[in-house]
């Protein structure tokens, strides 16, 4: 079992003739993920990675001709409010936007389009999900291959790759991986990831990985203490950050008493989870 993604899952790469679409999809396909198909409009008919994938000139021909369930989004900014709404036309149920810098009203569109028509997505701003040994969909480090049973959830990227080469260094495997993104207006948040690792039989331990700003860490917390039955651990990230200084992603600020560090701690404790100062020491909770 996982969640999200597995061995079975077909993958279309939007953007697949960009740099990065071409990079990362070529980084997919060696972990062993099966790449579909890619969307290039105006490139269709073209064949990328040795001559061996189609390219389509839409999200609808492509899953017409490959019944793809998931798309990974490479497009840049200015175009991705299309892309998103194009795959969510599709009919696919799952999309993962790997790309930044998306304007907020953008996002705003594309979270009520998807949850009017049944599609889950996750990002944007994101290092996309892993289920170890049998599918990557997005940009975190393929030498993560160790499966287990912990669960890891993270609004930050490079925590995310720290953490999971600090798992894999101690012999602790993961059951899949979801990085939710770090902008203000995400496709799904911690509440939605920790449901389906909650159900999830193979996920036996959880891990959750904040930051400062916003209140979702809170409003995990409350989920957390009336739904998860499983054993939680966490770590919130910014805990030095000043007031009124956006640190990195587009959600980490803090404004006033609100998205301080201290209290999603707080929260987070008071809801049962060990939170850790540092990944070491979360990764020493676990061993």
């Amino acid at each position: 079992m996982s969640i999200l993604v597995n061995k079975n899952t077909k993958i279309i790469v939007q953007g697949i003739t960009g740099d990065e679409g071409l990079f990362h999809a070529t980084q997919m396909q060696e972990y062993g993920s099966n790449i579909v198909a890619g969307t290039s409009p105006g490139k269709g008919g073209e064949w990328v990675l040795n001559g061996k994938l189609p390219v389509f000139d839409s999200m609808r021909l492509a899953v017409d001709a490959t019944g793809a369930n998931t798309s990974v989004v490479f497009v840049p900014a200015r175009h991705a409010l299309d892309a998103l709404l194009e795959a969510i036309d599709s009919g696919i149920p799952l999309v993962i936007c790997i790309t930044e810098g998306i304007p907020i009203q953008d996002m705003m569109k594309v979270k009520y389009y998807g949850d009017q028509k049944g599609t889950r997505i996750i990002g944007p701003n994101c290092p996309g999900v892993l289920t170890p040994g049998e599918c990557k969909a997005g940009i975190i480090p393929g030498k993560i291959k160790r499966t287990g049973n912990i669960g890891v959830i993270s609004r930050s990227g490079t925590l995310t790759y720290e953490i999971l080469n600090s798992l894999e260094s101690n012999a602790l495997g993961t059951s899949s991986c979801v990085g939710i993104g770090g902008d203000p207006i995400l496709g799904s948040n911690f509440i939605q990831i920790l449901g389906l690792f909650e159900e999830d039989p193979r996920t036996e331990k959880i891990l959750i990985i904040g930051e400062i700003g916003g209140t979702d860490e809170e409003q995990a917390a409350e989920f957390i203490a009336n739904s998860v039955t499983k054993p939680v651990l966490g770590m919130i990230a910014g805990v030095s950050a000043p007031s009124g200084k956006r640190m990195g992603h587009a959600g980490a600020i803090i404004e006033g008493l609100n998205g301080k560090a201290l209290s999603k701690i707080i929260a987070l404790e008071n809801a049962g989870v060990k939170m850790a100062h540092d990944p070491d020491e979360l990764v020493s909770f676990l061993k």
